[in-house]
Parts: structure tokens; sequence; C-alpha cells
């Protein structure tokens, strides 16, 4: 089996931090999306993956390389345009052969992995078997009605009235079959050649399409309240473990990772927490679910329920929360000591301040 993870895309729902970096880069818990996406991946004993790529493709390169520090092989896929995920498939087919594969969207985390999901695939090898979740407002996803016995009846995407609460989840199983589904399939409305289509067209020419229900957390990163939420459950995870140093005037309290070079000083960190190698925290409150990148400063500073990008500097922000601070960024008191704001915001952001 191979694998095909979807890394492309504008990701104009978290501007304006994808002004500047891929959605997939994003770090929670302090690791890329896409490496917890690649975790899954190689723990189902995949080792071949095509990496779809667009404009971003020297940047998640460089970040996650060739694949060798995951035990696998990375292939990278250049997508000039998104064009939908059948399209991405079908660009792929060479890389795919005839092999059965798993498709992963590049901004999917699921925090309990699915290698039950792959063995019951390898099993039955039906022509697809998608992964599903009950959600609460199905109108905003990929729909599947699912049989009793499992196969899936129709698929219909984000529909105005859901005939079933089942969400389809950003990772599918293919057989070869596909690539026959994706060659004969048109654009949607949208433009785009849709792989909820391209299963149906399966589904209608008698081809076994099956539904597996993931129980685990399973969340779309790719906005910044989902990013966050992702943040907290991955973090959830850690293990305590202190390799920096924390001076005497400190506390740590619960799941707290201090990773090597970083410094505590006359603060106290509350876990579910990690602050990353050669980060300055001092006299300040972390925490919980906080996740600090590396070679940050944090003075003065109250932070909770949010992720610092590498290197940015915060000092003197007394309540810090559900933020998502981004690289080399710089937050805090005004330099003449005035008490007023100064904001530089990029398009979309959201600004909450104190009246």
């Amino acid at each position: 089996m191979k694998a095909l993870v979807l890394s492309g895309g504008s990701a104009v729902r978290f501007r304006p931090i994808s002004w500047s970096m891929p959605k997939q880069l994003i770090p929670v818990a302090n690791k890329p999306v896409l490496e917890h996406v690649l975790r899954n991946v190689t723990e189902i004993g995949v080792t071949e993956i095509g990496m779809v790529v667009g404009d971003w493709a020297e940047e998640i390169a460089e970040v996650i390389g060739d694949g060798s520090r995951f035990g696998a092989r990375i292939t990278y896929l250049r997508q000039d345009q998104p064009l939908g995920l059948a399209h991405a498939v079908r660009m792929a087919q060479e890389f795919l052969g005839g092999d059965d594969f798993v498709l992963h969207l590049g901004d999917n985390v699921l925090q309990d992995g699915y290698a039950d999901i792959a063995e019951e695939f390898r099993a039955r090898r039906p022509a697809s078997q998608i992964v599903v979740q009950k959600v609460t407002d199905p109108r905003a996803y990929g729909v599947a009605e699912v049989n009793a016995d499992g196969t899936v009846q129709r698929l219909v995407e984000k529909p105005s009235e859901p005939r079933s609460d089942l969400a389809v989840v950003g990772v599918y199983f293919f057989t070869a079959a596909i690539h026959e589904a994706v060659a004969a399939i048109e654009p949607s409305a949208r433009g785009e050649l849709e792989i909820t289509d391209a299963i149906q067209w399966l589904l209608g020419n008698g081809a076994e399409v099956r539904a597996r229900e993931y129980a685990g957390f399973w969340k779309d990163a790719g906005q910044v309240d989902d990013a966050l939420e992702c943040n907290r459950r991955l973090l959830s995870d850690l293990r305590p473990s202190v390799a920096g140093e924390v001076d005497e005037a400190s506390d740590l309290r619960g799941r707290v990772v201090i990773e090597p070079g970083a410094r505590i000083v006359r603060s106290r960190v509350v876990g579910p927490a990690i602050v990353g190698p050669d980060t300055l925290v001092e006299d300040s409150n972390i925490g919980p679910n906080v996740a600090i990148g590396p070679g940050c400063v944090i003075r003065t500073t109250r932070l909770a329920d949010s992720i610092v990008l590498a290197g940015a500097s915060i000092s003197g922000a007394p309540g810090l929360r559900e933020s998502i601070i981004g690289r080399s960024a710089t937050i805090g008191p005004s330099v003449d000591g005035e008490v007023h704001h100064r904001l530089v915001v990029g398009d979309h952001a959201r600004i909450e301040i104190a009246a």
C-alpha cells in the first residue's frame, strides 16, 4: 500500500498566518500538522508516500525532507492549481500505479490513528473504504448514507437537508479501481474534480464502497479555532519531561515538557504545556494548553490556550488566551510608556482588547 498526502490549497481560512506559511506547517503541540499526518500514515506500515504540493512546495520540502526521519520515502508531486481531490489522484496516477493506497488530507489530524481501519481495508479490499464520524451539523461536510452492513449507499457533498449525520473524514482507502472513476467524472459546479463524485461513480458502476466509523478525535486544522482545539487535544498526550533549565523560584505543574536549551525563570508553567528549545520564559504564568516554539522570549506575560511560533517575543501581556502568535512576531508595551494600543493587523484577523 502507498499513501497520497495532499498539501496544496490556498488556506484562506487561516489568514493572515497563511500568507507567510502553508497551513500544513502550522505547529500543533510543537510539531507541524503534516508531521502528525505522516505519523498516522507510517503507523499503518506505509513507506512510499506521494506528497501533493502547490505554491508552498519548497517550504514544505525543506521542513519535511525526503521522509527518511519518518522511516519512509517521500516523492513530491506538483499540482499547479488546487482543482479538487480527485484531480490530485488523477495527476498522481503514475506514482500510485496499480497499488492500493490511502489518501490523507494534509490538514486533517486523527489523534488515535487508524491502524484498525487500514487492517479492515486490507482484509476486505473494497474499491473504496471511507472513514466517517458522527457530527452535530452535517451540512458543512460530505455526508455518507450507510447501510446497516457498513456498505455505502450514497455520498452527498454539503447537503442542505442531510439524510445522515455521518461526515466523511479526510482519510480514504482505495484500490486501483479509483483511477477509472476519476478519469470518468466531470468538474463540479465549483470547477473541481470531487472525490465524492468519483466514489459515487464507483457506486453507480456496482463497485463495493464501505464505511468505517472513527471514534477518536478528528479535526480539520485548517482554521484558527480548529488548530487551537487540535493543540489542546494533542498536548493531552504529553509525557512530562525537563531537558532545559528550571530555577528554584519556578513551579511546573502537570504535564509539562521543557525542551533542551529552554530556561524557566521565576515563572509558573501549568500543563499540559510545552516550551520549545532555546526559549526563555521569565516572570510569567504559562498554561494550560500552551505550545511555545523554539527561540522565543516570553517575559511578564500570562498566556493560556495558545500557540506561539518560532522566534516570537511577548512581554508585558497580562492576559493572552486562544491566540496564535506568528513566527518572529513581537508583542509588548509601547516604547514611550503611554497607555495605548498599536496594531499591525493582517487580512481577516480578529482582535479582542479590554475596554
